[in-house]
């Protein structure tokens, strides 16, 4: 009976076991006939397909669900003209100029985009719709107290002015965009702040609202939002570090004085 030799004659002579392979032990010196055999059989078992056991036929989901929604169109159609002229005060709907209004049916979204502004017609029971404001929105970031990279402790206010830009984005694409965006205006006003001394805060403010406006901008584009503008209000230190850069100044002052009345001492004489 032949017999699988599982090793390797190297260069030295000595012999070098071979990497099991599919799981069975090739210490045990299979037969060429069980190798074969248990090769086929893990083979088998890594082309079988799991859905080739079971015949499912081919459905096309939206050609289903497309008629659903004509059957229930129409159903409430039905309705509306029963029951006039009062359903009106439902199907009837109103948008200002500034907003407008995404309508879901049977939680799809309806085919033409956004609706408004002006009047809109819904269907009972199957339409849902979420108004949405495009005017620029303000918000006051709260005071946020952070760490400079000099460690200096400075509390900076700032204000974000931002806008709906896509109004489908910001109801399919996010929970509550204003939410969001009020999180991480702050977010990022402590994430920015933070790799600036305390000189730098001071004196390059319009430039760390260039970079935050562009941060923003990129992180809120996917959800339909515009930021606008972000500016900082106000920088506060400690009132100790207040005293210390006022003597600083004033020592520096009198120095520069000293300095010039030297010199005028000297091209004086």
């Amino acid at each position: 009976m032949d017999v699988i030799d599982t090793s390797l004659r190297t260069a030295s002579g000595s012999r070098e076991k071979l990497n099991p392979k599919h799981g069975f032990d090739e210490e045990q010196g299979l037969t060429v006939a069980q190798a074969r055999t248990m090769q086929e059989y893990y083979d088998n078992i890594d082309k079988k397909d799991p859905r080739s056991a079971v015949a499912i036929p081919k459905v096309d989901d939206q050609e289903i669900s497309r008629f659903g929604t004509m059957i229930l169109a129409i159903i409430s159609m039905i309705l509306v003209v029963v029951t006039l002229p009062f359903s009106l005060c439902y199907c009837v709907k109103v948008v200002q100029e500034y907003e407008r209004a995404v309508i879901f049916r049977l939680g799809r979204l309806k085919q033409g985009g956004a609706s408004g502004p002006g009047l809109f017609f819904i269907l009972p029971c199957i339409d849902k719709y979420s108004c949405v404001d495009l005017r620029t929105v303000s918000y006051e970031v709260p005071p946020q107290e952070m760490l400079s990279r000099d460690s200096v402790t400075v509390s900076v206010d700032a204000v974000c002015f931002y806008k709906v830009s896509n109004p489908l984005a910001a109801v399919c694409n996010v929970g509550a965009y204003m939410h969001s965006t009020n999180l991480l205006v702050a977010t990022s006003l402590r994430n920015v702040l933070g790799t600036k001394t305390l000189a730098e805060i001071l004196s390059e403010r319009e430039m760390i609202c260039h970079l935050m406006e562009n941060i923003l901008d990129e992180a809120t584009r996917p959800w339909g939002v515009k930021v606008e503008r972000v500016e900082i209000k106000d920088v506060r230190v400690p009132v100790q570090l207040q005293r210390a850069m006022a003597a600083e100044a004033e020592a520096a002052r009198e120095a520069r004085a000293k300095v010039v009345a030297a010199e005028g001492e000297q091209k004086a004489s």
